[in-house]
């Protein structure tokens, strides 16, 4: 990928709670409008190098840019989705999906434009006719396009979000990542999604990236790289995306002997 393709750009990451190392070696480059997802077995620091690719940490070293911004600046160029909708009970959906346009390090904006941005998003998303609601009056799927409605409403050049739809059920799940393949086209927008799911990993991503250690206890790595055939959503059952899967399965069962030879 050269470096005019290049939208996100991390660079040798790591990050440690105290002297326990987390992750090391971190490469990872995400293009424009790329939708790429990270998995990983649990507690290997998926959501970790999420917050620390969203300004929400700090690394231990490494260098981090978005569309060559450091900083504030490219922590105000992104948005994130929690796995929680994290949304404010006191306020409506519409005050909701508001939170943190007027903050400092955004644009200068009128009422009038900041009041149309956000009827755009809640349409978007099929929210317009709950605008006054309150959070409790929504279902989870509702809830969670919300949350995604105020992250759309930032303009971001990337999307982070952090197992957002884990707690849906099937149906809702799957509607879901097909929304999010929508709004990011139409937003013209990168995201990263971080998922315990294989199977929407593949149904849904550009590229899957693996993370993880190994048995010895070294720092996690990005381990592996697939990139499913066809344009998403693609097919849960297909034959290439059940070879992908048996592939990532034998590698999340065995990450140490092919990706860490010199331990």
């Amino acid at each position: 990928m050269s470096d005019k393709d290049v939208l996100l750009s991390a660079t040798q990451l790591a990050f440690s709670y105290g002297s326990t190392p987390v992750f090391a070696g971190i490469d990872l480059h995400i293009a424009p409008r790329e939708i790429v997802c990270l998995i990983g077995a649990s507690g290997c620091g998926k959501s970790t190098l999420l917050r620390l690719l969203a300004g929400l940490a700090e690394p231990t070293s490494g260098h981090l840019a978005l569309n060559g911004a450091k900083g504030r600046k490219r922590e105000s160029n992104a948005s994130v989705v929690f796995q929680s909708p994290a949304l404010l009970p006191w306020l409506t959906v519409a005050d909701n999906v508001a939170f943190g346009l007027d903050f400092a390090c955004r644009a200068p904006e009128s009422k009038a434009e900041r009041q149309a941005r956000i009827r755009r998003v809640l349409a978007q998303v099929g929210l317009a006719e709950h605008a006054r609601k309150k959070p409790q009056a929504l279902s989870g799927g509702m809830a969670q396009r919300v949350a995604l409605a105020r992250a759309l409403a930032r303009d971001p050049e990337i999307i982070y979000l952090d197992e957002p739809f884990s707690a849906l059920d099937a149906i809702t799940r799957e509607s879901m990542q097909d929304l999010l393949l929508d709004l990011a086209h139409q937003q013209q927008s990168a995201a990263l999604l971080v998922t315990h799911d294989i199977d929407e990993a593949l149904r849904i991503g550009d590229r899957v990236l693996l993370l993880a250690g190994n048995r010895n206890g070294a720092p996690a790595r990005i381990v592996g790289e697939w990139r499913p055939d066809g344009r998403a959503p693609r097919q849960h059952r297909s034959l290439h995306l059940n070879a992908l899967r048996e592939e990532i399965l034998d590698s999340l069962s065995n990450p140490g002997a092919a990706w860490f030879p010199d331990l």
